[in-house]
């Protein structure tokens, strides 16, 4: 009966099944009426009854809940082609971007939308964590795992698109508009890449793309995207691990 109560209890809290427990309570309750004394009159009874069976049929013609399954949310990198980082950073007024080397998010074309979205607007920001190249070790632990651990190696090779991607960053630093833009360098990589979209607005989007020991190529590295709606928890977690990151790395003006 404790089992059944939870059930009746879990169901109840996240809105299931709602019309069919109101139909049971009231049958319930007519049916104790009915049982105690000739309260209730006859068309009373049988009203009740065709409501329970209605709603019973009712539920028959619903389609089995689903619950979704890994695969909608865990893809690999070419899932986000229809939807780049440029066409969804347009809206956007915050964005913060965690890489190694942030060579594929810093494009061309994804530093110009920053500038003319995001940092176009006075209350616009942008935070950049890369990893920092004076951190040799780390450098060549992250060389290792990202362009040695593949089957078919880019043609771009961590260290030189590390140094180009601080050259950018130096370069976005120095820009003159309303929003603010910073960035800083972390000392070890911890095998995945964020972005956050809005990540403390009710809209926000994180997307997590996990390095993993070997791949055949870049692209298939597994991602994964999450809104509050999907998971409130997880997305509060990644939100914090970039803020985690952010509070452990150094600014830039440290290494001069």
């Amino acid at each position: 009966m404790r089992e059944v109560l939870r059930r009746i209890g879990h169901d109840l809290r996240h809105l299931r099944h709602v019309d069919a427990y109101a139909a049971a309570l009231i049958v319930f309750v007519f049916a104790v009426l009915s049982v105690i004394g000739d309260i209730l009159p006859v068309n009373a009874r049988w009203t009740v009854l065709f409501l329970g069976v209605g709603v019973l049929v009712f539920r028959l013609t619903l389609p089995e809940h689903y619950e979704g399954s890994a695969d909608d949310v865990l893809k690999d990198r070419s899932a986000f082609e229809d939807k780049p980082l440029s066409a969804r950073l347009r809206s956007a007024t915050e964005v913060w971007v965690f890489a190694p080397s942030a060579i594929n998010l810093l494009t061309p074309q994804n530093v110009d939308t920053i500038r003319t979205t995001v940092l176009a607007k006075p209350r616009g920001a942008a935070r950049v964590v890369v990893l920092d190249p004076a951190k040799e070790t780390a450098v060549e632990l992250a060389t290792r795992q990202l362009d040695d651990s593949l089957d078919s190696p880019s043609s771009q090779r961590f260290r030189s698109s590390l140094d180009a991607t601080i050259g950018q960053l130096q370069r976005m630093a120095g820009w003159q508009e309303h929003g603010s833009f910073e960035y800083r360098l972390a000392g070890y990589n911890p095998g995945f890449s964020l972005v956050a979209i809005d990540p403390e607005t009710r809209h926000g989007v994180v997307i997590v793309e996990f390095h993993g020991f070997h791949n055949q190529v870049t692209n298939a590295r597994m991602h994964i995207e999450l809104t509050r709606t999907i998971s409130d928890q997880w997305y509060s977690y990644w939100v914090g691990q970039f803020e985690r990151i952010w509070d452990a790395s150094r600014e830039p003006a440290a290494t001069h």
